[in-house]
C-alpha cells in the first residue's frame, strides 16, 4: 500500500530529479537561449517540489489523508504502467543531438503529467487541487518550449564527463 506521504515523496523526488538533470544538462549546452530554458525549467521543478513538500506538511499537520486511507500498489501500478519517472538512467554521454536530448526531456515531462493526473483525484483540498492543475499546465508548457527547440543547430558542446 502507498500512504499519502509515500505518494507525495514520489512527487517530490520526481521534481528534484528533473531539477538535477536540467541543471546538469546546462553544462553541455552552448546556445544561450537553451541554457536559459533549462535554467527556467530547473527553477520550475524547484517550485513544484516546494508545492508537494508544503502539501505533505499540511497533511501531516492536519493529520488528514486525502488519498483514501491508503492506495494499493497494484492500483497505482496499473494506472502508471511501467513508467519509472527518473532520468537517472540516461547516459548523457551517449546523447548525440539536441533533438535526442529534447526527446528525453519531453518524455520526462509527459511522465510527470501522467503521475500528477493520477494523483489529482485524491487531492481533496480545492486550493491544492487547483495548484496541482496549474502544475500540470506548467508541465505542458515545458513540453511546448522544448518542442520549439527541435531542429535547432549548435545547441550543444558535449563536454565529456570526468
Amino acid at each position: 500500500m502507498f500512504s499519502a506521504n509515500e505518494i507525495l515523496d514520489m512527487a517530490i523526488k520526481l521534481e528534484k530529479n528533473g531539477e538535477t538533470v536540467y541543471r546538469n544538462a546546462i553544462a553541455k549546452v552552448a546556445k544561450p537561449e537553451f541554457i536559459a530554458l533549462l535554467a527556467w525549467m530547473a527553477d520550475e521543478e524547484v517550485k513544484h517540489a516546494a508545492f508537494f513538500s508544503n502539501l505533505k506538511l499540511e497533511l501531516e499537520t492536519k493529520q488528514v489523508n486525502p488519498f483514501i486511507d491508503e492506495m494499493s500498489r497494484e492500483l497505482f501500478d496499473d494506472l502508471l504502467g511501467d513508467k519509472n519517472f527518473s532520468l537517472k538512467e540516461v547516459d548523457f554521454a551517449l546523447v548525440d543531438t539536441a533533438d535526442d536530448l529534447i526527446a528525453i526531456f519531453v518524455e520526462f515531462e509527459k511522465d510527470s503529467i501522467l503521475f500528477y493526473k493520477v494523483l489529482e483525484p485524491f487531492v481533496e483540498d480545492p486550493v491544492a487541487r487547483e495548484q496541482l492543475k496549474k502544475i500540470i499546465e506548467e508541465e505542458n508548457r515545458h513540453i511546448e518550449h522544448l518542442q520549439e527547440m527541435v531542429g535547432s543547430r549548435e545547441l550543444f558542446t558535449f563536454i565529456p564527463d570526468e
